[in-house]
């Protein structure tokens, strides 16, 4: 059997051509295993994309089609499968990734509470969308849905034969990434053209605005051995000589071996005769000097840490179970070790107010991180912000999510999320949107605040803005000929 596996463009990023997509690979790579041929279309950062979809369907041998897709990324993945059937009306779609995963939550958490809410209208309209959806883990799952017998396959489910184990993921052969075109994907870490990997699965805490909170496939970790982890390092510095590494883990020190893991590198580099350049994501409250030192033998240089808040009021709301202290102690611990810090901040959480926007502030200058991100968050569904919301008792389409502990309420705008993507991100220099409002603070003063600290953080701290390349965007007409042409997560802030 032939499949066509599709990675729908990210338009709403400023550069697209940044981190290819590890998840679509993953599955590429078992259904390889599995003896059937594969094409993967690679939409990312294809200016026209609808045109290179329906030239692609034209000519591919494929009669089964399957796309992932994060919620931002569903309306360029409605019109992507939308131009599929209208040129291979035969051609059967499947539909998986993030997005399906949360709202599929979403809908068993209503379930569960005997209620039919925005869950099941948006679960509605994806069945709309694709023969089979596919929630949770999609590299067992994808055989399952391949039999066209089930509308759902659910693999979100930890009892089930579809839930990726330690031993399972362990044992999944690595991304297709020959499938692609890695060269078209550009990322540097201190000089050094690097790549993205993913060491486990899931992250186990549970802040309220985190996609996959109420989802296990999300939620619950599942870690592969660290030799595995090292041969893929090792692999891709052999075929592609990448000497970066980014690990698009959830929180890197959540795994209990990661210390081993970060022996296991230093001692490649040393076996090989290279310097390698790391980068990744790390708990604030877990970090340690132990860890640190570490990583800095690894080759990280760069850490990457969600603080969200400074203001202890707004992470008890977050339900963050990091303190300011804890945040604090975290960047001491960096500098300590020569590591620089991205500090990955957010407004628009419940009781946001004008106090807690300048302690943030405050806090920033304070700490002094070597980058900064600051977005305004928006409720997605699989996340307590919007699955225990309810509707707002006088504004229509307006819903309400209440902190039980403080009692703090954050109101989000409905939004289809199979039309809007503006929701997702902003340009960092003036380009954000607000689809939430707390009782201080409105959308259009959150936006205010937000370009505030963007502009007078960085002015203080001298970090300049890094746009994106002119060039960032493709044209479908770049050496693609024939029926299956050659191929042209918070990525571009992160």
């Amino acid at each position: 059997m032939t499949v066509c596996l599709i990675i729908p463009p990210s338009v709403f990023l400023l550069d697209e051509r940044v981190f290819v997509s590890l998840g679509i690979l993953r599955v590429a790579a078992v259904l390889e295993r599995a003896g059937h041929e594969v094409e993967v279309l690679d939409l990312s950062g294809i200016e026209n994309y609808l045109e290179a979809a329906g030239d692609h369907a034209k000519g591919s041998a494929a009669t089964i089609c399957g796309l992932t897709a994060t919620t931002p990324q569903l309306p360029a993945a409605r019109s992507v499968i939308e131009r599929i059937r209208d040129v291979r009306p035969d051609a059967r779609i499947l539909l998986g990734g993030p997005h399906v995963t949360l709202v599929n939550a979403a809908r068993k958490r209503e379930a569960k509470l005997n209620t039919i809410g925005r869950g099941h209208a948006a679960f509605d309209r994806l069945r709309e969308l694709a023969d089979v959806l596919v929630a949770g883990d999609g590299e067992l799952a994808v055989f399952e849905a391949l039999k066209m017998t089930d509308p759902l396959v659910d693999a979100d489910v930890p009892k089930g034969h579809l839930f990726l184990t330690d031993s399972s993921y362990d044992s999944l052969p690595l991304p297709a990434r020959h499938l692609v075109d890695m060269s078209s994907y550009r990322y540097q870490i201190e000089g050094r053209d690097a790549v993205s990997l993913i060491a486990q699965l899931g992250c186990p805490f549970g802040c309220g605005f985190c996609g996959g909170r109420n989802s296990a496939t999300l939620r619950q970790t599942r870690t592969r051995a660290s030799q595995s982890i090292v041969n893929e390092i090792e692999e891709l510095h052999r075929i592609y000589g990448y000497t970066g590494f980014m690990f698009y883990d959830d929180e890197l020190n959540v795994s209990k071996s990661m210390v081993e893991l970060m022996n296991g590198i230093a001692d490649l580099q040393s076996r090989l005769g290279v310097d390698f350049r790391l980068r990744g994501f790390v708990k604030s409250e877990l970090f340690n000097d132990q860890q640190a030192e570490a990583m800095h033998r690894a080759g990280f240089r760069w850490l990457l840490v969600g603080f969200e808040a400074a203001h202890q009021r707004i992470l008890v709301n977050i339900n963050k179970r990091a303190a300011r202290d804890d945040n604090t102690r975290c960047m001491e611990i960096a500098t300590r070790h020569d590591l620089k810090v991205k500090a990955l901040m957010s407004i628009g959480h419940p009781g946001e107010d004008g106090q807690s926007i300048a302690e943030l502030q405050e806090w920033l200058l304070e700490v002094r991180p070597a980058d900064f991100d600051c977005s305004i968050i928006t409720t997605y569904p699989g996340t307590p912000y919007y699955d225990d919301a309810v509707s707002h008792k006088e504004l229509a389409g307006v819903y309400t999510y209440t902190v039980p502990k403080t009692g703090d309420r954050l109101h989000a705008y409905d939004v289809d999320f199979s039309e809007v993507a503006e929701y997702y991100k902003g340009d960092p220099d003036g380009g954000y949107k607000a689809f939430v409002f707390t009782d201080y603070m409105s959308s259009a003063e959150l936006v205010a605040a937000r370009d505030s600290i963007e502009r007078g953080v960085r002015k203080a701290l001298n970090i300049p803005f890094n746009p994106a390349r002119a060039s960032a965007r493709y044209e479908h007409s770049m050496g693609m000929q024939g029926a299956f042409p050659p191929h042209i997560l918070r990525v571009s802030s992160s």
